[in-house]
């Protein structure tokens, strides 16, 4: 398959980044494919936070923004898969083009802009779906002209909370303006204390991730680590796309906006490194950012993320990526005598 996809790709390059999307999810919406992968090891099986995982890989937000494909993406390898970012009322996002291939850099610049169709489009679509064959989290974000953005992540608690098998708190997005400062101290205690308030008043109680950016200084991430233990969210996601510009190769290299694929990598490991570092065992870490396989994967495993999640890296591997890696996974498991990947979460962390 990934032979196919390396003969397909310069065909579907020559189409716009956002067409090509398109496209591919109007695929996955029709394609007859199976709830499952039915070759997830059960080396890779974990049960956490009263969900089980198949796979520690998930697809990361951003691919799938309206909830119309993530309870299919099991049946390509995921182990989990989150949609999103929903916001409470429609939102047409930045305008176009705002979506751009850096092709000799392995990477993807976006200024999307939390486009989507608004928490109650896909509330109603989430209904209708039956059993689900993998977790599904839901990202939830603030609309860019809200007057109060906390109200808005409120809301998209009490909307989605009971269709959620968890809820990501999304403020580390560079693309939406000033959302960013609710990583701030203060702005973030009062942010979780509410956004947990009501997804206790759901009744559905979902486990809350909060999602942060590469971009943080020392300081930033010894108050996100004080403030989630203090206010008992359930893990926190490291990390999201990145404003940082290292030496990149391609045209749009100057292009605005977040910055994902293989330029984050390293970066993202030492966020995710730091945060190990200050938050311990108390909280399950999700490693995101520049991973586009099993080495990396592991990598991320080993400085102490329970689960991994990827997006761009499927622009340029193709769609059967999280089974490649999942079946490295296992080899690399073997190799270092680990029985299940729970074994090897932080051990060089620890």
């Amino acid at each position: 398959m990934s032979k196919l996809y390396a003969t397909l790709r310069p065909l579907l390059f020559r189409v716009a980044p956002e067409t090509a999307h398109q496209w591919t999810l109007a695929l996955l919406r029709a394609a007859p494919l199976p709830p499952r992968d039915s070759r997830h090891d059960t080396m890779l099986g974990q049960d956490l936070l009263g969900l089980y995982f198949p796979s520690p890989v998930g697809l990361a937000a951003g691919f799938d923004k309206d909830g119309v494909v993530a309870h299919r993406m099991g049946s390509l390898g995921f182990g989990f898969a989150e949609l999103g970012t929903l916001t409470p009322l429609p939102q047409a996002g930045n305008p176009r083009p705002r979506l751009f291939r850096l092709a000799e850099d392995d990477a993807v610049i976006n200024r999307m802009g939390f486009n989507n169709g608004g928490q109650e489009k896909a509330a109603h679509r989430l209904s209708q779906i039956g059993r689900r064959a993998i977790p599904i989290g839901i990202n939830i974000g603030a609309n860019k002209d809200s007057a109060d953005r906390i109200a808005d992540y409120e809301k998209g608690v009490k909307t989605l909370g009971r269709l959620a098998d968890y809820l990501t708190i999304n403020i580390s997005s560079p693309n939406t303006p000033g959302l960013r400062a609710l990583q701030d101290a203060d702005a973030l205690d009062e942010l979780l204390r509410r956004v947990l308030a009501a997804r206790n008043e759901t009744g559905a109680r979902p486990p809350v991730f909060l999602k942060v950016a590469p971009d943080l200084e020392a300081s930033d991430i010894d108050d996100i680590c004080r403030i989630a233990i203090e206010r008992g969210i359930d893990g926190v996601i490291v990390s999201n796309t990145t404003i940082s510009r290292p030496a990149l190769r391609s045209n749009y290299a100057g292009e605005t906006g977040g910055l994902s694929g293989a330029p984050l990598t390293d970066l993202a490991q030492r966020q995710l490194i730091a945060f190990r570092q200050r938050i311990g065992t108390t909280l399950p870490l999700i490693g995101a950012g520049g991973i586009a396989s099993a080495d990396q994967a592991y990598s991320r495993i080993r400085a102490g993320a329970s689960f991994v999640q990827l997006y761009s890296a499927l622009v340029y591997k193709g769609p059967w990526l999280a089974r490649r890696i999942n079946d490295g996974l296992v080899d690399l498991l073997k190799r270092d005598g680990f029985s299940n990947v729970t074994e090897a979460v932080g051990v060089d962390a620890d």
